[in-house]
Order: C-alpha cells, then sequence, then structure tokens
C-alpha cells in the first residue's frame, strides 16, 4: 500500500517547511499554498515592510504587523542601537511563535539603505516629529507606499510636499489618526454631519500645551546612539534620557513631542487626534479655519478660538472630561473620546446610519485599511490630504498661541497675512539633512 505522503507533509511538516522557508538574507523563497494550509498566505503574496523609528510606537506597529496575514517585517531602522536590537528579537519571538522563523530581519543605522532593501513595498514612519518628512518623501521617491505616524509634518511647508509626493509618485499614505478607524468616532461625526443636532455653531476640543523651547538638563548621550543622526535636520540640542531614551522599557512617553525642535507640543501630539475629528465633523478635510483669536493672557495654554469660514467656531478648552471633542449644535450636542460617546439626545448613540445622504468613509482597523489599499492601489481613510489638514490646525494654532495676536489664514494659500507668522511655516533643514 502506498503512502499519502503529500497529506502527512499537510499534516505533520507544514511548521517546519514554513520554519525553514521564510524570508533568508534578500531572496524571497514561494511557499506552496498547499503546503501552508487554508488560510495561510504564503510570503509571496505578503506585503513586505520596513519600520523606520524603532521606539515605543514602532514596536508597537511592528507587534501588530507580525500578527497580520498579508504582512510581513523584513527590515528596521533606528539610530540606537539597543533598539535595533530590542526589535529583532521581538519580532524574531513573534515569527517563531508562528512557525515562521525569524531570519533575515534586516537592521540600519541609516533609513536610506533601508528603502534599498531588496523586496521592500512600503514602509511606516514612527520617528519623532522632526524626522516624519525626509524619510516619507524618500520612501515615496523610492517607489514605496507609506504609513506616517502623527502629527504628519514638522511644519506645514513640509506637510504640503508629501502631500504633491504622494499624487505625484500615486504612492498609498496613510497618516497614524487611527480615530477614524474607530466606529464610536465615525458614528459621532456621520451624526453632525447629517444634521442630527440641527445647525452646527461650535466645536469645543480639549488636547495638550503648546509646544515650548527645550529646558532639559544636558545629560552625557550613552553608547550605541548616533545623536547627530538623532537630531537631523533639527538644530543639535544636547541629549537627555527622557527626550530620547535608550530602550523601550519604559513607563512614559519620551520628551521630544513637548518641544518646537523635535515635535508640536501635546497640542500637536493629541491634536493630530482630537482636532482630526473635530475637522471631520465639520466637514473640512480640504480646507481649515480662516481667523485665529488666542486669549488675552499670553501665559495661558487653552482658550485658543478657531474660526471657520462657514461660521463655525472651533475653541481650544478643557471642558472636564479629558482630551475629547464637544459638537454643538441647534438642537443638542455630542460628547467624543476614547473613553465616551454620548449626546444631550440619548437615542442618538444608538441610532443605526447606514443609509444617511451623507456617508463617511469606513475603516474598522487602520492598519488593515493601508493593507488593503496597497493591494487594490485604493487610497485609505487618512491619506496624505487628511494628514496634512489636519496637522495645519496643529501648526497654526502654536504660531497664534507663541505670537499671542489675532491671525488670518488662508487655508487654501495656506498662507497667514501677518509676514512673521509665515516665517513659522517652513524651517531651514541643517545639513547634510536637507
Amino acid at each position: 500500500m502506498v503512502k499519502n505522503t503529500h497529506l502527512i507533509n499537510q499534516k505533520t511538516s507544514r511548521r517546519s517547511f514554513i520554519k525553514h522557508s521564510f524570508l533568508t538574507g534578500s531572496s524571497l523563497i514561494i511557499i506552496p499554498r498547499h503546503v501552508l494550509g487554508r488560510g495561510f498566505v504564503p510570503p509571496s503574496d505578503k506585503i513586505n515592510i520596513g519600520i523606520i523609528g524603532l521606539g515605543r510606537m514602532g514596536t508597537g506597529h511592528a507587534q501588530n504587523f507580525a500578527k497580520m496575514d498579508d504582512a510581513q517585517l523584513v527590515a528596521g531602522s533606528d539610530v540606537w542601537i539597543p533598539k535595533q536590537k530590542e526589535f529583532t528579537s521581538m519580532v524574531q519571538s513573534i515569527y517563531e511563535e508562528q512557525g515562521m522563523g525569524g531570519k533575515g530581519l534586516a537592521t540600519f543605522l541609516d533609513y536610506k539603505e533601508l528603502l534599498n532593501w531588496p523586496g521592500l513595498d512600503a514602509v511606516v514612519i514612527t520617528t519623532p516629529d522632526h524626522w516624519h518628512a525626509l524619510p516619507a518623501a524618500d520612501a515615496m521617491k523610492a517607489g514605496k507606499d507609506v504609513y506616517c505616524e502623527k502629527p504628519l509634518t514638522h511644519t506645514i511647508e513640509e506637510g504640503r510636499m508629501l502631500v504633491r509626493l504622494a499624487k505625484k509618485k500615486k504612492r498609498i499614505f496613510q497618516t497614524g489618526s487611527q480615530q477614524r478607524s474607530g466606529k464610536n468616532f465615525r458614528n459621532a461625526c456621520t451624526l453632525v454631519r447629517n444634521g442630527y443636532i440641527g445647525q452646527l455653531h461650535k466645536v469645543w476640543v480639549n488636547v495638550g500645551d503648546p509646544a515650548i523651547d527645550y529646558n532639559l538638563p544636558k545629560e552625557t548621550p550613552v553608547d550605541g546612539l548616533d545623536w547627530d543622526r538623532w537630531c537631523g535636520p533639527s538644530p543639535v540640542i544636547h541629549y537627555n534620557r527622557f527626550l530620547a531614551p535608550e530602550t523601550n522599557k519604559i513607563k512614559f512617553w519620551p520628551k521630544w513631542r513637548d518641544f518646537k525642535e523635535t515635535g508640536g507640543g501635546i497640542l500637536s501630539d493629541w491634536g493630530a487626534h482630537m482636532y482630526d475629528i473635530a475637522q471631520w465633523g465639520i466637514g473640512t478635510d480640504h480646507t481649515g479655519p480662516t481667523k485665529l483669536i488666542p486669549p488675552n493672557d499670553p501665559s495661558e495654554v487653552r482658550g485658543l478660538r478657531l474660526i471657520y469660514e462657514n461660521g463655525v467656531e472651533m475653541v481650544h478648552k478643557d471642558f472636564g472630561r479629558g482630551w475629547g471633542v464637544r459638537f454643538f449644535g441647534s438642537e443638542g450636542t455630542i460628547d467624543i473620546s476614547r473613553q465616551y460617546f454620548d449626546s444631550s439626545i440619548p437615542s442618538l448613540t444608538e441610532k443605526s446610519l447606514e443609509a444617511e445622504s451623507i456617508a463617511l468613509y469606513k475603516s474598522d482597523n487602520h492598519r488593515q485599511n493601508w493593507l488593503d489599499g496597497i493591494r487594490n492601489r485604493k487610497q485609505t481613510i487618512c491619506p496624505a490630504e487628511v494628514g496634512h489638514r489636519t496637522n495645519s490646525v496643529n501648526c497654526i494654532s502654536n504660531i497664534a498661541y507663541w505670537l499671542n495676536r489675532p491671525l488670518d489664514w488662508n487655508p487654501k494659500k495656506e498662507r497667514f497675512s501677518d509676514k512673521e507668522a509665515n516665517t513659522f511655516l517652513s524651517k531651514k533643514n541643517r545639513k547634510p539633512y536637507t
């Protein structure tokens, strides 16, 4: 009697076959579908991803993408050698648990070497804000699709550059404002856009403080860090472990978010989430406010008013419920955040919204939405233009707080009527990071 060796291989050898046939070096081995079994995606059909920036956000994305059926991680880049090692160990461990091994993961100090890695399809950029624009631009020029963490860029000029490049190079782009892929956020904005609270006239948005000048005490950089490269296109500032910790095994978020040199303050960090939802609800994803009125007291870090052309007033205000958004209509209000979704009209939050006249883009998983877009060549829920317009609100809000005077903003030309204010729309990159 002849044994059915095909069935034996399917049942007993699949794990070992995959483990020894996983991506090695720079070559892909195409694994037959019958060996993988039903529900498995062969490596030859997966989207090969590199992560640029291997800190807390980068490793978080890596953990998720490593467990997704239609993606595989092949490379990472960071200026910290210890973080490169942590990344490799973590991803290898996940793939080994799946019976896929982990050989072939490449790590680089210079992200440009990652972009040249054979077979790479797409990159996820999770660097500090001041390092978003350059790798995103270089990746698109190299023909890679891009997922870039929020806030999209450090300046408005950088953001417009990325929008133009994404269009020119026909790249699939996702900004990491992942609340748009949350059901409650989508439903809240759908209710507002379809008039369920009447005529929208005001929005309160609570996010953090504007960016400040760097003020952490000077410390000596530890081994394994290229500090000049970490500072990159921004001015060289002195090292501090709270600005850039050497390991991801920490219980705090690095402080680079707070400072003008490297971020946009927690205003931008969370504005990329909450201003984003406000923009979605107002219906201004391709424009922005036209007038900004800061509080009278220059020491205040709340109170900025942003007036839109349609008359809606958005106020940066702590309304006592943490980071969140409150929409005011002529008939009622809606509050939305990651912790709550409620209304002064209680029945609204339970309403079926499948057949509304204004139907918003539906995505239930931000990462999967990007992967689906790559595979189908269809744009994502938060493409470069949307990410840029939201971040423009962050940037001009910071500028209004810094200058502490009313400003007129032209969202079409992306310029102020104020000459000094316009100097903050771009920055001169430090050589050779240009």
